[in-house]
This record gives structure tokens, C-alpha cells and sequence, in this order.
């Protein structure tokens, strides 16, 4: 199977899964559900993830030879990450190698990029062939391609790995095969999945997909808990036997019951992420848009899109209250057809009564008031924002 075929079928088709996955059944995400569709249905922009997830021992390579010379091997070999080089960079735009376009655009950065509930990273990685001296003879630099994608809906989320070929020299690499492990950090399994032996060549890319479950308690309502899932791979070769592995793990998803109005139901989502809430002063709220723009840009309130002082979720019914009561008492006259809105909302912990003294209020078309506030609840659920959750406030 070519490159693309590989990608095409890891990203749009489940018959690419391996063959023990089929037992996840119903209540697991499809492969179908594309990183790519995905991303442009919720418009959302990636973010880069500040976590460090590729892994390896510094000092493998001495054991590794030490291991293949006991076991009578011409050559021994390990795996470290390299520097991207332009080379690499050009061969991540290659159309064959298709994964996400918002992936992508930034190549081969040796970090991960996530939405919401997607995350896609492209890896420069090197395996290197060493002599019984210890000199590098031979070897195959590849791209690891990492995708990860959870559901709102769903206790369970989905890895995959692909590893793509691209340049290859010297002595020792031929007939070399890739299998690989799956493992969890903090709240998760793994459910099922695999990565078994296969051949890494130009034209074959050797690929492994799992699933993963929190290990939070599904049945109880307001619980929540991290987890990361990491696929470990190494290769093989009859000329030194096995290489030192390398880690690519996934940033940290979260998995909850704690989203207000939603009983128990469980969703996850990548934690790091911070979604954004859009009103355009062209749009539905015009009157709601331009007075949340008055409070960020002149009386320099949070929550504005680009900056880092975020607007962090409040669920405390009796505390929302106040909030609004503070920054729209019923004393204060509404004139026709208008209703009172504040900024920041009432339902954040930076809101009139809750946050620091600082709040901005205005008379404003009292439909466009009502509407853009049920836009906001549905902009909480749709991402799964519970309590002290981080998000911002573009208005374009």
C-alpha cells in the first residue's frame, strides 16, 4: 500500500484498523470521523501544545550495542529524534503524504497541534545502524505521524501512529521491520488496538491504532480525570536484532461527568485547548458584540481573543445570581425593547460580584441579549467548558 493510501485509509475508512479493534463496537469513535472534517466543522484554530511527548533513553545506544555484540550481531541500532531539515520539511507537503491541512501547515514541528478534540503532530526521527565500534554506518530517518481524536459524547478516544520513510543510507537497513505498544499515564486504558510487525519502506509505512478508556467513574455525576495515551514502537532487523524504542504520547485528555444540565453523560477533550467563543459585530448580536468590544479594548477587561487573561467557567447557580445582579440591578430602568448586559458574563469567575470589582454593563436590543446568551450556553456544552474551564471571547 502507498503513503497515501496508508493515510487516506487511517483517516477515512475503518477497514484500515487492525483486525483485533473490531471488538470496540459501538460506543467507540469511528475512524471515519476524519481529523480533517472535523476540524473544519467546528471552525476552530490549532493550538500548539507547549507538552513534550516523544521519549527516548539518552543512553540506549551503548546498551543496544553492548546487547547485539553479546548476541552475535553485526551491527546494533537505536532511535533518536533529529533536528528537521528543509529536505523534510518539503517532504511533509508531498501530496502522497496526506494527513489534515491545518496539520500540514506547520510540517514537520516536532510537537503536536490540537483542537478541541483532535490532535495531529509530524515527528523527524532517525534510526540509526552502529558498528561494533560504536560508528553510525547506516540508517533511516522517517516522519512519525501522531493523530488523536476524542468525542463529546464518548468515554473512549482514539491514537493512531503512522510512520512514513524518508530518506534511508548505508549498511544494515534492509528488511528492517516496525511493531510497536500502547500504554496509558493517570485516568485510562487501553481498551484494544495494535501495531504488529511490519516492513518501513518507501512505499510501505508501517502503522498502529488504539483505543483508550478513562477510568474515571462514568456512573457518577461531576467526576473528571486526565489521561495520555502513549504508543512505544521499535524496529527489527536479522543483521542487529531489536532497536531502542521510542514514546510518542498524546497531550492530555480529559475526560468528565461534570458538564452542567447533562446529568451523568461522559465526553473528553483535550485539555489543553482553550476554545474561543465568536461574536461578530456584523452578525446575529451586533449590539451584544460591540459592547463586549467596548469592555475589552477600553475598559481592558479579560477574555479578549490573542491575549492570555481568559475568562474561567463559574456553574455556582447562587453566585451567578449575584454576578448579575451586581452588574444589572432591577433597579436600573430598561428603556423599550431593551435588556440589560454585562461583561465579563455572569456565569465566569471574573464576573461583576465574583471577580475583581471590574465589569461594564449596557442597555442593549433585549432579543439580541437573549440570543446571544443561549449562543453562549451552547458554546459551554458544545465544548464541554465545566467549572474554572479556561476559554476566550473573539469578536471579529
Amino acid at each position: 500500500m502507498t503513503s497515501g493510501a496508508v493515510l487516506c485509509a487511517l483517516l477515512g475508512s475503518t477497514a484500515a484498523a487492525p483486525a483485533d479493534t473490531a471488538a470496540a463496537g459501538a460506543q467507540r469513535p469511528q475512524v471515519a470521523h476524519t481529523l480533517a472534517a472535523s476540524a473544519d466543522d467546528t471552525g476552530q484554530q490549532p493550538q500548539r501544545s507547549g507538552q513534550a511527548v516523544v521519549r527516548v533513553d539518552a543512553g540506549a545506544c551503548t546498551t543496544a550495542r553492548q546487547q547485539a555484540l553479546s548476541a552475535g550481531h553485526k551491527y546494533a541500532a537505536c532511535v533518536q529524534p533529529v533536528k528537521v531539515s528543509d529536505g523534510m520539511r518539503a517532504a511533509a507537503r508531498d501530496p502522497m503524504w496526506k494527513w489534515p491541512d491545518w496539520c500540514d501547515d506547520h510540517g514537520v514541528a516536532n510537537v503536536w497541534y490540537i483542537t478541541r478534540i483532535n490532535g495531529c503532530g509530524v515527528f523527524g526521527v532517525e534510526l540509526k545502524v552502529l558498528d561494533t565500534r560504536g560508528r553510525q554506518v547506516g540508517g533511516i530517518k522517517y516522519m512519525m505521524v501522531g493523530y488523536e481524536f476524542s468525542d463529546r459524547t464518548l468515554s473512549r478516544w482514539a491514537y493512531q501512529v503512522a510512520l512514513l520513510e524518508y530518506q534511508r543510507w548505508g549498511q544494515g537497513t534492509a528488511g528492517t521491520k516496525a511493531q510497536g505498544s500502547a500504554s496509558c499515564r493517570r485516568k485510562c486504558k487501553v481498551a484494544n488496538g495494535s501495531f504488529p510487525s511490519q516492513t518501513i519502506s518507501a512505499s510501505k509505512n508501517p502503522y498502529g491504532q488504539y483505543f483508550i478508556d478513562t477510568t474515571i467513574n462514568v456512573r457518577k455525576r461531576g467526576q473528571k480525570g486526565s489521561g495520555s495515551a502513549v504508543i512505544t514502537h521499535h524496529f527489527t532487523n536479522p543483521a542487529w536484532g531489536t532497536s531502542t524504542p521510542v514514546e510518542l504520547g498524546t497531550t492530555d485528555v480529559r475526560c468528565d461527568t461534570a458538564l452542567p444540565g447533562r446529568t451523568t453523560q461522559v465526553g473528553c477533550i483535550n485539555q489543553g485547548y482553550v476554545p474561543e467563543m465568536v461574536y461578530n459585530k456584523r452578525g446575529e448580536y451586533p449590539e451584544l458584540a460591540k459592547h463586549i468590544a467596548y469592555a475589552q479594548d477600553v475598559k481592558k477587561l479579560p477574555g479578549k481573543h490573542g491575549t492570555k487573561q481568559y475568562l474561567t467557567r463559574l456553574t455556582d447557580k447562587k453566585k451567578i445570581t449575584k454576578n448579575r445582579d451586581k452588574a444589572c440591578p432591577s433597579s436600573r430602568p430598561r428603556p423599550q425593547g431593551k435588556s440589560c448586559d454585562e461583561y465579563p458574563f455572569a456565569t465566569t469567575w471574573q464576573g461583576a460580584s465574583t471577580g475583581s470589582g471590574k465589569f461594564s454593563w449596557r442597555m442593549i436590543n433585549a432579543r439580541q441579549n437573549s440570543q446571544g446568551g443561549n449562543a453562549l450556553n451552547n458554546f459551554y456544552t458544545y465544548n464541554r467548558i465545566i467549572e474554572k474551564d479556561r476559554f476566550l471571547v473573539w469578536i471579529k
